[in-house]
Formats: structure tokens, sequence, C-alpha cells
């Protein structure tokens, strides 16, 4: 979500942590997976499939297949989300076919596991800044938003379709050991990509009526008010309680630093909701 307080640094850190992420997922693929004929998760792993049977490389199977899939993120998720998506899966399409094939291991549990983790370093991290890398992240992302359930579960469960079918394509041993790969990148992910947290705020201020104002210019979630007496000073204040998710967290902290610098702000984990919760912010 773009602020106030976004500037152009931040963009320009965005595009970078998205350079990153797609030359990693190229990393992963060409030093780990596909020297070991293993298939990578979401849609990268459906471009492995198809380019064996079609006179395409992985990365140009990659861009075109992400093209519905783009059209979906930008009607559901956002145009600014679809735009990052689509720049990673473009630099994922030119670093998978400038980077050299380089095994670095013989073992294939080994590039099974570490070629799983290095592709979700290079799939999440562009998630905590506002973009994926396309094709099943997306539709994972929008089951994920519907249900509030963590992103790697159906991350995991999407991609169970790609180890039948790399099963039957090739052999079931390259099947379960993309498995292995899948469930490694599915576990990062959800470490990393931490929407379905959620924590409670409580802040102290003795400018409630501003504070709330620029709360709600910033972050769509409700506050309760609860007036509050100092114990020190025993002068008037209230108290703000909001709960939002882990990424939100950081926009109500700025929010909060920006409009009354002198509040108090106790933030705890929330283990459940029950009620009325935003879940397609």
């Amino acid at each position: 979500m773009i602020t106030r307080q976004t500037t152009l640094w931040m963009e320009l850190q965005k595009i970078g942590i998205i350079i990153f992420g797609a030359f990693t997922v190229a990393i992963g693929l060409n030093f780990f997976l596909e020297t070991s004929n293993l298939f990578a998760s979401g849609m990268t792993g459906v471009a492995q499939l198809a380019s064996g049977f079609l006179p395409l490389s992985t990365g140009v199977m990659l861009l075109l297949l992400n093209i519905p899939v783009a059209i979906l993120g930008w009607k559901k998720v956002g145009r600014l989300f679809t735009f990052y998506s689509f720049l990673h899966v473009a630099l994922t399409t030119f670093f998978l076919e400038v980077v050299p094939f380089q095994q670095l291991a013989e073992d294939i549990m080994l590039n099974a596991v570490f070629g799983g983790i290095i592709t979700a370093v290079g799939i999440s991290l562009p998630l905590r800044y506002g973009a994926s890398a396309g094709g099943l992240d997306i539709i994972a992302l929008v089951l994920a938003r519907m249900s509030d359930r963590p992103l790697g579960v159906y991350f995991f469960s999407l991609n169970a379709l790609i180890i039948v079918a790399a099963g039957f394509a090739y052999n079931w041993d390259q099947a379960l050991f993309t498995l292995v790969s899948i469930y490694a990148t599915s576990r990062i992910i959800d470490m990393v990509h931490t929407r379905h947290v959620k924590c409670t705020a409580f802040i102290v201020t003795k400018k409630a009526d501003e504070l709330r104002e620029a709360i709600h210019a910033h972050v769509t979630r409700g506050i309760t008010r609860m007036n509050a007496k100092g114990g020190y000073d025993e002068s008037a204040k209230e108290v703000l309680m909001i709960t939002i998710t882990r990424y939100e967290l950081y926009t109500l902290r700025q929010v909060t630093e920006a409009t009354d610098p002198e509040a108090f702000t106790n933030i705890v984990p929330t283990s459940d909701i029950v009620g009325s919760f935003r879940k397609d912010d």
C-alpha cells in the first residue's frame, strides 16, 4: 500500500528486491533444480513441464503462461501488485536465459532442498514488498485472502498437481524429490509472508482524534477508543485499540510516530479473531 510516507527511494528499493528475487529464482533453477531434472513450484514448474514437450525454453513458457494469470491479478488483487509481479516474471525469464546451467552438487536430495529454499527466497521477498513471482502465487494469494489461511497451505496444495504431472511424464523418483523441494519452498514462504499473522496495538495518546483520522487515512481497520488517565501526571488520555496484520504494522508505526511522537504503543500477538475482520486488503 502506497501512503504519503512512500518515497522514491522506497519504490526503488522495491524494484531492487524484485530484481534480486528474479535473479535468485534463476539461480535456484539453473544451479540446482534444472540440473537434477527436478521441478520448481508454481508456474515455473508448469513452464518446465511444458518446455519438455514444446520447442520453447522454460523462460519463454513462463512468460506466456503468466499472461492470463496477470489478468486475474489485475482484477482481483490490484493493478500495482500485478505490474510488479509481471515485472518479476519478465526479469525471471531474462535471467533464466542468461544465467548458465551449472551443477554445484551431485546429490539429488541436496539439490531438491537447496533449490527449493533458494527459489523460495526469490518468491517470498517480493511478496513482502507488494509483488509476487506471478503464476500460481497470485492464485494462492487470492485464495489466502478469501479464507485468511497461511499462503503456504494453498501454495503446497496447488503444486501437488505439478508433482503428479511430473510422476506421469517422467518418473516417480523425480516427482517425490520435487515434493521435497516444494515443501521446503512452502515452509520458507510461510516464514516470510506473514499477512495471515495478526496482532493488536494499544496506543495511549493525548491526540486521539488526530491519530484516529491519520490511521484511517492509511489503514482500513476498525478502532476502539477507551478513556484513560495517566498514572503519573493524571492527565486525560485515550487508548486506541486496533487489530491489524503484520504487514500493516509498519504503516501503523509510521503514522503514529508522525502524528503523535509522544504516544505509547503496546503491540501484542493475536491468536484468533471472532467477528468481522477485513481480509481482502
